[in-house]
């Protein structure tokens, strides 16, 4: 249930609600969601959270969706739930473009598996989502000209966080309570962080990545960004699992909700290192502290630990990230060079200076890092940190001309993320409250490899934390 009092977003339950008691047909919420993804672009700022639509199919899926709740034979929790996914998914029959100009000159003919999977879930599919180009940034700035960057619904003049921009966007705006990103350095966790919505980066190989661009194959992890960590808890039951077109999720233990939704916490133990923990702005730090207080009055005890060897994480994290980039991307790098985004450029000519003497020792750091967690994690069930060290930065004139290239706030954006990435255990990112100048501020919880349903069930006593949730000041009922 959601709080009665004050602004709330619309969830999955809001919409089965409607369906359910035929206040609204999934054909109706379709044709509103036109009539918004028409209207958010002509505004100004143009919102820029979806790059690619069709009303022809997203009527197609309503209309299915709407006969399957006349005759009461609905497919899944997200039967009739409007989504959309990255532009790094391949997506029928929008352009495969990841963020570029000059890829997906065709329309794609074939799902990735997440796509396939929502639509058997019966989904309604509203788009492909802007995201950072090629996923190298976490601002989101993207100046090409198909996609343009999009605004923060909180503070239309601040970014959404990348490299999932446009994901966290329209969740925030209303246009879909549902969006699935991508996650090799907080691309999922930065963007829900900033737009203040929740984010789950589930474990390596949790959730299939097949039909997405393989980026980087060993940092990536796919997950939702939902208003609420119960729809993140429907959305990650539905999408985990083995898939037999991608080997690293094969051997998993089946996906669970076990205890998610215990009265309190108690008998869990929360691991906190406080030196990294409030390497944080002031205001991100304050209310982080309170959070975890507010843990420990739900029968949670906090335990100090140390997250040995950070910085050889951060540093070995982005060597892998961007070699494995580079090698995915040498074609690109050759033939496409003059039609990327400044920063993509400086990003990829930096990653052609690591040797195979650097990544081979980064991965040696990440076998000693497993190795850490293995052992921290015998004696606690959870790790805590603030989700990102800031809010979102602010957009100025020349990022819609040129791009954005900041590497200090790319390492501070990423600080509490990398450790996820890099040894491929999970994380969620859940809203706590807003900054003096109303930007959403979020808090991390990291698990042991496969346990998201710890993640989920520490994540909705969080949400209780927040007294209030902020109306942003871009936000589309799509209900009413």
């Amino acid at each position: 249930d959601s709080a009665s009092n004050g602004f709330s977003f619309k969830g999955i339950k809001d919409y089965l609600d409607c369906y359910r008691s035929g206040k609204l047909t999934p054909s109706q919420v379709a044709k509103n969601i036109i009539a918004v993804l028409e209207d958010c672009d002509k505004s100004t700022p143009p919102l820029r959270a979806i790059v690619q639509w069709d009303q022809e199919q997203i009527m197609l899926m309503a209309e299915a969706s709407t006969v399957r709740y006349r005759n009461k034979c609905t497919l899944s929790y997200l039967d009739g739930i409007p989504v959309c996914l990255k532009e790094e998914f391949k997506v029928v029959p929008y352009h495969h473009r990841v963020g570029t100009v000059y890829l997906g000159t065709e329309p794609e003919t074939e799902d990735a598996t997440v796509a396939k999977k929502l639509r058997e879930a019966g989904a309604i599919i509203i788009g492909v989502s802007n995201m950072h180009e090629l996923g190298t940034g976490t601002t989101g700035c993207n100046p090409n000209r198909y996609h343009k960057i999009p605004r923060n619904p909180y503070k239309p003049n601040h970014f959404t966080g990348g490299s999932s921009s446009g994901s966290a966007a329209a969740v925030a705006a209303g246009l879909c309570p549902v969006a699935i990103g991508t996650d090799g350095g907080g691309s999922v966790r930065i963007p829900a962080s900033f737009c203040g919505v929740v984010g789950l980066k589930g474990t390596f190989g949790r959730i299939s990545s097949h039909g997405s661009l393989p980026l980087s194959y060993s940092t990536v992890s796919v997950g939702p960004i939902c208003t609420s960590v119960a729809d993140a808890a429907i959305v990650y039951s539905i999408l985990a699992e083995p898939d037999p077109l991608y080997p690293y999720g094969l051997k998993q233990p089946k996906a669970t909700l076990s205890d998610m939704c215990a009265p309190d916490l108690k008998g869990l133990k929360l691991g906190v290192d406080w030196t990294f923990f409030k390497a944080c702005d002031a205001e991100v730090l304050s209310i982080c502290e309170k959070a975890v207080e507010h843990l420990q009055s739900l029968g949670a005890s906090v335990v100090e630990v140390s997250l040995p060897e950070i910085e050889e994480v951060r540093v070995a994290h982005v060597i892998c990230i961007l070699s494995e980039m580079r090698d995915f991307l040498q074609p690109d790098f050759n033939k496409h060079f003059q039609e990327m985004n400044l920063e993509t450029r400086a990003n990829l000519a930096l990653a052609s200076q690591f040797t195979a003497l650097d990544y081979i020792t980064a991965n040696r750091q990440r076998t000693r890092s497993m190795r850490f967690l293995q052992e921290i994690f015998t004696s606690v069930n959870c790790i805590l940190t603030p989700a990102v060290a800031c809010t979102a930065p602010r957009i100025y004139e020349s990022d819609l001309l040129t791009g954005s290239s900041d590497l200090s706030f790319t390492a501070r954006s990423m600080r509490f993320m990398q450790l996820g990435n890099f040894t491929g255990i999970p994380g969620l990112v859940v809203p706590i409250g807003y900054s003096t100048a109303g930007l959403p501020i979020s808090f991390q919880v990291m698990a042991k490899w496969w346990d998201e349903a710890v993640l989920l069930r520490i994540g909705l006593k969080l949400e209780q934390f927040r007294y209030q949730t902020k109306k942003p000041s871009i936000y589309y009922d799509i209900l009413a």
